[in-house]
This record gives C-alpha cells, structure tokens and sequence, in this order.
C-alpha cells in the first residue's frame, strides 16, 4: 500500500494503527488455538515421543514477533526519511 503521509489526515493514520492492532490480535488468537490444537494431537498420539509441535510454534512465532514489530515498534516515516529517499534516488538517475 503506497500512502503519502504528507496527504494523509490524522484520523486515517490512526485508522490505519488501529486496524493493524486489530489484525494483530486475530493473528495472535489463530496462533495460539492452532497450536494449542497440535500440541492437543500431539498429547493424545505419543505424549513421550519428540515435541514435533516446536517446529510450528517456533517458526510460525518468529512471524508473530515480525508482525508485533510492525504493529508496535515500527517507527513512522518522516518527511526526512521521504527527502533522503528523493535525493538518493536522484543520485541514482
């Protein structure tokens, strides 16, 4: 999504975060109950066997914490970041 920060209002980047925040928690809530669910299959098939669930949980985990930094962490851009984006390209060309 290209979106000039320049053009858009206060009220469409607060939209923005709080959708983001809300996808976020959706994301977060299929994470747990899914694998809430492999390691439910995994108790019930070999509770002693490997803990093959660790694979998806930690994988799929590292995508959570990618998505929690965008959602929180992330800092905006300004329109400093947009100038120097500007004269590096023109460099370029």
């Amino acid at each position: 999504m290209v979106t000039d920060t320049r053009e858009q209002t206060p009220r469409d980047r607060a939209m923005d975060q709080l959708k983001k925040r809300r996808d976020f928690r959706g994301h977060v809530l299929v994470y747990v109950l899914v694998n809430a669910f492999l390691v439910a299959i995994w108790a019930m098939t070999d509770p002693h066997g490997f803990f093959w669930p660790v694979f998806i949980i930690g994988g799929w985990g590292i995508g959570v914490m990618m998505n929690a930094w965008d959602v929180y962490w992330r800092p905006g851009i300004t329109e400093e970041d947009i100038q120097h984006e500007i004269e590096r390209d023109s460099r370029q060309n």
